[in-house]
């Protein structure tokens, strides 16, 4: 699971670089909080 939250991270950070958009930013940003989140219940789990 930390694998692929990974890889949602790294395609969140790509996403980030190549828009020029404040909204998908800013949405990036919400994006990377809620993998973060995931990824400490996954530790919890574990």
């Amino acid at each position: 699971m930390l694998l692929r939250s990974a890889s949602v991270q790294r395609e969140a950070n790509t996403l980030s670089v190549k828009a020029n958009y404040l909204d998908i930013s800013k949405m990036v940003v919400r994006i990377k909080e809620e993998i973060e989140k995931i990824r400490e219940q996954v530790q919890n789990i574990e």
